[in-house]
């Protein structure tokens, strides 16, 4: 058994140290230097362990040519969401890798949600999928992403 005075013991105290902040101050904390999500216009409707729903309005700007918005503003949503809910847990989480498929055009106007929701929590890697809905609770897009999950602790 290890004792407090082990090396081992302070060694695996940290590595396996829960979070110092709430999910709510994580997200706050990114929120606050993340530029992007504030051009997108996310509003944060809720946030805990593995969980993040954000919502926002599709702005004329964010059309292409054909009168619809750009794919990469939904995508962008999700991806915002899969972060704060990977970040959520209380360690530096960065994707790898995500996916995304457009099911249905998005207007100027539309109010868009994403709800990321943790599948998979491992030691290094989590699993993530995302679904962008507009107003009518129809989905717009599916968004799967793959985080890796440092060792540092929001703090």
């Amino acid at each position: 058994m290890l004792s407090p005075q082990s090396p081992r013991f302070n060694i695996e105290s940290r590595r396996f140290k829960f979070a110092n902040m709430s999910p709510l101050e994580i997200f706050n904390k990114m929120y606050d230097n993340d530029p992007f999500s504030k051009w997108l216009g996310a509003e944060l409707l809720s946030v805990s362990e593995g969980i993040c729903t954000l919502r926002m309005t599709v702005r004329a700007e964010m059309l292409n040519g054909f009168g619809v918005a750009h794919g990469g503003i939904t995508f962008s949503l999700a991806d915002s969401a899969f972060a704060f809910a990977c970040n959520s847990r209380g360690r530096h989480t960065v994707s790898i890798h995500c996916t995304v498929e457009h099911v249905a055009p998005v207007f100027e106007g539309d109010v868009l949600t994403a709800e990321a929701r943790e599948e998979n929590l491992g030691k290094s890697i989590s699993n993530y999928a995302i679904t962008v809905t507009k107003q009518d609770g129809s989905s717009v897009a599916f968004f799967r992403g793959v985080a890796f999950r440092k060792q540092q602790i929001w703090e």
